[in-house]
């Protein structure tokens, strides 16, 4: 299934949406309830809703945590 995540998962309080992918809670919680066609929809509204997102998540994110305990960073 296709799917926006990349792994950031922290909710910007401001705007509602997800730093990482740009969706809201409810439309992260519902994703595999949504028909292709709306997953699209959805997907095709992100680019917009990122560029509203001004600050950066305050914890670190799991795709940060990943990397540091591989070594990566």
């Amino acid at each position: 299934m296709e799917s926006p995540c990349i792994l950031v998962c922290s909710i910007d309080m401001v705007t509602g949406y997800c730093f990482g992918c740009g969706r809201t809670r409810d439309e992260i919680g519902a994703w595999t309830l949504y028909s292709a066609e709306e997953r699209r929809a959805i997907m095709a509204a992100l680019p917009a809703r990122l560029a509203t997102v001004e600050r950066k998540p305050r914890r670190e994110t799991r795709r940060t945590r990943m990397a540091r305990e591989r070594g990566d960073a």
